[in-house]
């Protein structure tokens, strides 16, 4: 039985404190930061998300695996929100499929031999040797994020343990995974729907978190389809090429529901 998944966006980061610029009318996000960490505010966070884990969601003691996006900020969330997880022992791994979408340097990662001393708990052994590149799979096109959803899917179905907390970003856990969104350091859990061979794998929220709006009620109720400001445009060659010989709305049709 494929397992029970608690999807975690990370906390507050740099990049995501809104900025008064006097020319815009509205607040900007500084999206030039390289690889941004946390703020003060996002390690606040992080420990609120631990206590609630903690103390009203029973589900979470039984995590026996945890996977995270090799970014600053969610290594920095999973070392925080999800500490007395790893203090036990439970296996903690880094994975490039679950990284941010677009190609801006704050969604860009860092060299993993600048992480590794900085977070020895986790097993770094299994990033594809591509980070911190935005290429191929983990291209900022609407189709390469699609297919990489799926492959973050299949990889977890094929998980033998029974509930896997994974700590990723809100644009791809929307946009290729779930189709809902997330407040920093808010979680949604989810299990697997019944679906037959060879057909894309989707997820089926519980409706404890998808009523409440997230496991801490901090995010935004409701389905949230991608919209077409999500990614650039892509050519329709590239994009029938990328999804063996298949149209973008076609594509679009295959998107994973929650």
């Amino acid at each position: 039985m494929p397992p029970t998944v608690i999807l975690i966006r990370h906390g507050q980061a740099l990049h995501n404190v809104n900025h008064k610029i006097p020319c815009l009318t509205r607040p900007a996000q500084e999206y030039d930061i390289p690889d941004p960490a946390l703020t003060e505010l996002g390690q606040q966070q992080c420990r609120k998300l631990e206590q609630h884990l903690r103390q009203h969601l029973p589900l979470a003691d039984k995590v026996e695996r945890i996977i995270s996006s090799p970014m600053l900020r969610t290594l920095e969330t999973t070392t925080l929100g999800l500490d007395w997880l790893i203090k036990r022992g439970v296996p903690v791994e880094a994975a490039a499929l679950w990284q941010e979408n677009s190609d801006k340097p704050c969604d860009t990662g860092s060299p993993l031999s600048d992480m590794k001393p900085q977070f020895p708990n986790f097993d770094f052994s299994k990033v594809d040797p591509l980070w911190p590149s935005k290429t191929g799979p983990y291209a900022f096109t609407r189709s390469a994020t699609i297919a990489r959803g799926q492959s973050c899917l299949r990889d977890l179905h094929s998980r033998k343990e029974k509930v896997i907390a994974v700590v990723s970003h809100s644009g791809f856990l929307r946009c290729a995974i779930s189709l809902c969104k997330y407040a920093n350091a808010d979680y949604r859990i989810f299990d697997f729907k019944n679906t037959e061979p060879g057909k894309d794998l989707e997820l089926k929220e519980w409706k404890e978190t998808e009523e409440n709006g997230g496991g801490l009620g901090e995010s935004e109720k409701g389905r949230a389809d991608i919209e077409d400001s999500d990614f650039p445009e892509e050519q329709a060659e590239e994009v029938k090429q990328q999804l063996g010989g298949k149209t973008d709305s076609e594509a679009a049709g295959e998107v994973p529901e929650k």
